[in-house]
């Protein structure tokens, strides 16, 4: 059977028909406004529209960056979209007028999923999925089942407080993980650097004409990569903040399989090498457990199209 998967960002979707094999048969993407929720109930069913014309469609999975509802119909919350207990399910399904199943998803769970079941988690049992972008979000998989919670919104690891008093979050809490491991935390320590070490941060302030506050993530992955000693330090650091809190995940989990993905990623093993190494240090009990293996994502940007299109056919 096929299914529509989509994944909805702050200002765009990007959707696909996805079948049984984790295969993306047709693909679109639509731009949204965040601040206006109905307009990403449009767009979802625009996108419905385009890809149905030419596939059967069965089941049609929303992955959403928030925490949803425990029926899997509604997003409860999220700090980037105007949704606030709002029955997405519903709403879209009112406009495309058909009697499809329409699943709503955490965008995390959904990616974690098609790692799980598609990429490089596909001969895991249990897994961690970190997606490090704008956040940090989480999926969880225990004895080959996603692990929601009893409400829905379980493994929200980017709001595990890290640093008493640290720098505020957007879920309204201060000093969470994702303040730190997070393609955002990324960009406000290297704007910083840059005012703070002018001298050290030549090379990122000459690729911005010296305006500190133009610096971004995919600039200091580019820079790092280029053997930019600075922009190498902000990624290591950012890696060991990685590998720290997985540690302490694991303390809770045991996982045999850590995924990073998310927009960092393309970093690689200028990030994960650092995190596997801080990851380590922090372990409890080094050396006399098993210790998981950290891998970098197989699917890229596609994961949460793909997973929320598998989760909906189950």
């Amino acid at each position: 059977m096929h299914a529509i998967g989509v994944d909805i960002g702050g200002t765009k979707i990007a959707a696909g028909v996805v079948d049984e094999k984790g295969q993306i048969l047709a693909q679109t993407r639509v731009s949204t406004e965040p601040d206006d929720a109905s307009s990403i109930d449009r767009a979802i069913a625009e996108v419905y529209r385009e890809l149905s014309k030419d596939y059967e469609i069965g089941a049609v999975g929303l992955a959403a960056a928030g925490f949803v509802s425990s029926d899997r119909t509604s997003v409860n919350f999220a700090p980037n979209i105007a949704w606030r207990d709002y029955p997405i399910a519903a709403r879209v399904g009112d406009l495309i007028g058909t009697d499809v199943p329409i699943v709503v998803e955490n965008d995390a769970n959904a990616a974690g999923w098609a790692e799980f079941r598609f990429g490089v988690g596909r001969d895991a049992s249990d897994m961690l999925m970190l997606t490090v972008g704008t956040g940090l979000g989480g999926a969880i998989i225990v004895g080959n089942q996603l692990v929601r919670g009893r409400w829905g919104v379980a493994a929200e690891v980017g709001h595990m407080r890290v640093v008493p008093s640290g720098h505020y979050c957007g879920c309204g809490h201060e000093g969470c993980w994702e303040q730190y491991a997070s393609g955002s935390a990324l960009v406000r320590d290297a704007r910083a650097a840059a005012v703070a070490r002018p001298r050290e941060a030549a090379h990122l302030l000459d690729l911005v004409d010296g305006k500190a506050d133009d610096i971004n993530g995919p600039l200091v992955t580019m820079a790092a990569q280029s053997g930019d000693p600075l922009s190498i330090e902000l990624l290591a650091e950012l890696g060991r903040w990685i590998g720290e809190g997985a540690a302490s995940v694991a303390a809770l989990l045991d996982p045999e399989l850590i995924v990073i993905g998310g927009g960092v990623g393309a970093a690689g093993d200028l990030l994960v090498k650092p995190a596997r190494e801080a990851y380590g240090q922090a372990l409890p009990a080094r050396g006399h457990r098993p210790e998981a293996r950290i891998d970098l994502a197989a699917l890229g940007n596609e994961a949460g199209i793909v997973g929320a299109a598998d989760l909906a056919r189950s």
